[in-house]
């Protein structure tokens, strides 16, 4: 009898993924843009509180408040049905994502390169737990397979083999 070859954990998540995003059912493109909209939703939630705090104008609230329900509906979107509390897990990756890259931007610009790379590099791999996270596709377990199978994988491969916003 013929021996099929062995198809590694890697494969089989690229597969998966692939055929989600065939059936139509997952838009990953998309789904990305969402992800950073989010992003900048909680960010304006931060900056409407520190403007009521520091104007003592309690307007400001409400305009948090509204940019908060906007927040929450674009984040069900992305995570219609949640266990535990992934769904404040992967709000505060997002917040903690942006606001890496906020610093890590700024240092950037500071020149100080090497401090902008490490907190570049500490934001895409919050990134990459919020998708390991949304996509549900692969377990602890498997990624400890995985690095026993091949390379040692991270959920930072997440991103960069399957979520490519500029593939469409």
């Amino acid at each position: 009898m013929e021996e099929k070859p062995k198809v590694s954990k890697i494969e089989e998540l690229i597969k998966k993924v692939e055929a989600l995003k065939k059936s139509g059912s997952m838009d990953i493109s998309t789904e990305e843009d969402l992800s950073v909209a989010i992003m900048n939703l909680i960010g304006i939630e931060e900056h409407f509180y520190f403007t009521a705090q520091k104007t003592g104008k309690p307007e400001y609230y409400e305009f948090m408040d509204q940019a908060r329900e906007e927040r929450k509906k674009y984040l069900a979107k992305l995570l219609p049905k949640t266990e535990g509390e992934v769904w404040c897990l992967s709000k505060h990756l997002l917040s903690t994502t942006m606001r890496l890259i906020e610093v890590g931007t700024k240092l950037y610009h500071q020149n100080k390169k090497d401090e902008a790379k490490e907190l570049f590099d500490s934001a895409y791999k919050m990134y990459s737990m919020f998708w390991a996270l949304r996509f549900k596709v692969i377990e602890v377990a498997d990624v400890k397979v995985c690095a026993a199978e091949e390379k040692p994988w991270t959920v930072n491969d997440i991103v960069n083999k399957l979520v490519d916003c500029c593939n469409e």
